[in-house]
């Protein structure tokens, strides 16, 4: 058994609650930029004081419908502005925010407002509201239904007209530390979901913590970031919140408007997980390709990757140096303007990022800094800082967390960053949740004596085949998906004579390999996971990996499938992380055929 701890930096007063930082600013410097939000083509800044003033009308008009401290409400949007106005509303009013994914199906969003007793709900779209509408029959408990683009938000701001200053801001001080913040549901890869109670302490002391102990070189004056991941996610939540926290000028987009937001907004880092930054390389790597320059890029990106490790390694050499100089002229400089040009770096969870990728990156000029965390620890547990980085770990304990690896390999959690039970679940609680603060992740891993983390496994997802022999399938899985061609995987072979892979081709990735490649246009799907050059790179994107593994732990046999795994189809988490069982019962007729 190994332990690692690391003292808090913060301490938080008891009476401590999310809101007093952007209130206290809103008093003392109202003319502070804190977020600035989408207008057409421009970006418009909000101040201290403007945004205080927003939340208190909308905090107002939750008094008046009668939300009562500790009421619950559901909030169903994409990451928008709203999103962020909404939640500290909610807790302005004392009440709790209960997140809902934005692609939510009704009876996903049923069971949500249904297990926690939500007495309101706000929904983005026609859509949205469409869905409640279509289970609110059974939601008793649902008094209120208020759509942000229907215009609900100035009905709301409007019928608290009557709220005076002083009855607002007795509710606002009515949360304390100990107060339920949010209830957050889990995305439910390995059954139905549960919801995570975190406490206005979780976030204020995890979010003071990290960034002041654990990232303070990201959160420097003048710092911003833009938000595009799900803020239904513990991951950017903690991130919102950090940046509130932190002084951080905050802006919020989506996927599809990304790359034009991070020409304008122009943020200093970024948060992301793994499949984001896989992306980006791969597309950097097909535009090369179909320009004629795949040469120069790979050239450019094992360059890079020397370069990042030689950083490690007592610094790069002279010639090394000007390779670089060159590179950063022609390949390097392009990539970092693709995200506005200021981007130093990002901060990335959620699954494991390969090292390859890591050292590019960093080598490029970006420098990811890989944490680990889940929705149960507030988010983040332990993280790499920009001055102690070992990139193929994910850092060591944020201030005020300390992580052991029980005697089967577990890791374990406790700090001020642990929720304090599952909602309606004491059984789950009991389960995962020692009297002594102690949480049971579920993952594998071991801590260095430097104490460092580095991530093995999912404690539930090894795989132990017919012979006896234990497999970990993310490593594979992880090694597999770096290959331009794919876009996931899912290794199998719990007691099986050997092990296999269902493999997925990524689709924005064909068409430049098409033409590329001399294939027609207008190949399908279907034609080109039979093709024989398609097979042959993926033999060798298997080959690859397993490499990295044993005889007996690598991949004998695999089907590339004719459909990606997708959320729609319920094969994917909104966080972009495999359902594995719903992929083996969905798929089980494949995977029977590998072993037939």
């Amino acid at each position: 058994m190994r332990e690692f701890s690391v003292p808090a930096m913060v301490e938080v007063p008891a009476a401590t609650n999310l809101t007093d930082a952007p209130f206290t600013r809103a008093a003392e410097r109202p003319g502070t930029i804190v977020l600035r939000r989408r207008e057409g083509e421009a970006w418009r800044s909000v101040t201290a004081g403007e945004f205080a003033a927003e939340v208190t009308g909308i905090a107002k008009g939750l008094i008046a419908a009668g939300v009562e401290p500790g009421d619950r409400v559901a909030l169903m949007s994409r990451t928008r502005y709203e999103w962020t106005l909404l939640d500290y509303a909610i807790w302005a009013a004392g009440g709790v925010t209960v997140p809902i994914y934005e692609t939510s199906a009704p009876a996903q969003i049923e069971w949500i407002i249904g297990d926690s007793g939500a007495k309101a709900v706000f929904a983005e779209t026609s859509a949205h509201l469409a869905a409640i509408a279509e289970v609110r029959d059974s939601l008793p408990g649902l008094a209120h239904v208020w759509g942000i683009d229907a215009g609900d938000l100035e009905d709301v701001v409007a019928s608290g007209a009557d709220v005076t200053a002083e009855t607002a801001e007795e509710r606002r001080r009515s949360r304390a530390s100990g107060d339920l913040a949010t209830v957050i549901y889990t995305s439910g890869t390995t059954g139905r979901p549960k919801g995570c109670q975190l406490t206005h302490g979780n976030f204020v002391a995890t979010s003071r913590n990290a960034v002041q102990g654990a990232i303070s070189e990201v959160a420097v004056d003048g710092s911003s970031t833009l938000l595009f991941l799900p803020l239904a996610h513990v991951f950017a939540r903690l991130i919102q919140v950090a940046a509130v926290e932190g002084e951080i000028v905050l802006g919020h987009s989506d996927i599809p408007s990304l790359l034009p937001d991070l020409g304008s907004f122009r943020p200093t880092f970024l948060l992301a997980v793994p499949r984001v930054f896989e992306k980006v390389y791969n597309g950097a790597e097909q535009k090369a390709a179909a320009e004629g320059k795949g040469r120069i890029f790979h050239a450019a990106a094992d360059t890079a990757i020397a370069y990042s490790r030689a950083l490690d390694d007592g610094g790069p050499g002279l010639g090394l140096k000007i390779k670089h100089r060159v590179f950063d002229r022609l390949v390097y400089g392009k990539l970092r303007a693709a995200v506005g040009g200021r981007v130093e770096y990002a901060v990335s969870g959620g699954a494991a990022l390969g090292e390859r990728l890591g050292h590019f990156f960093r080598g490029v000029g970006i420098t990811i800094l890989e944490g680990y965390g889940l929705t149960e620890t507030t988010a983040p547990a332990s993280v790499n800082r920009p001055t102690a980085i070992r990139i193929g770990t994910v850092g060591r304990p944020i201030p005020g967390v300390t992580l052991r690896i029980a005697e089967d390999g577990e890791v374990l959690v406790r700090g001020v960053n642990i929720l304090t039970g599952y909602w309606n679940n004491d059984a789950a609680t009991k389960e995962s949740l020692e009297e002594d603060g102690w949480f049971h992740t579920g993952d594998l891993g071991a801590l260095d004596e430097d104490g460092y983390l580095k991530i093995t496994g999912r404690k539930k997802e090894i795989l132990v085949t017919a012979a006896g022999k234990n497999v970990a399938p993310a490593p594979l899985e992880d090694r597999l998906r770096a290959h331009p061609l794919i876009s996931q995987c899912l290794v199998v072979g719990d007691g099986r004579k050997f092990i296999s892979a269902l493999i997925t081709l990524d689709q924005e990735a064909l068409g430049p390999w098409k033409e590329r490649n001399g294939k027609p246009a207008a190949m399908t799907l279907d034609e080109l996971r039979r093709d024989p050059e398609v097979i042959a790179e993926i033999d060798g994107a298997v080959a690859e990996a397993n490499r990295t593994v044993s005889q007996a732990e690598a991949i004998k046999k695999y089907e590339i499938l004719g459909v990606d795994f997708t959320e729609e189809a319920g094969h994917m988490t909104p966080s972009l992380k495999v359902r594995r069982h719903a992929v083996m019962k969905d798929f089980a007729d494949e995977i029977d055929a590998l072993y037939s």
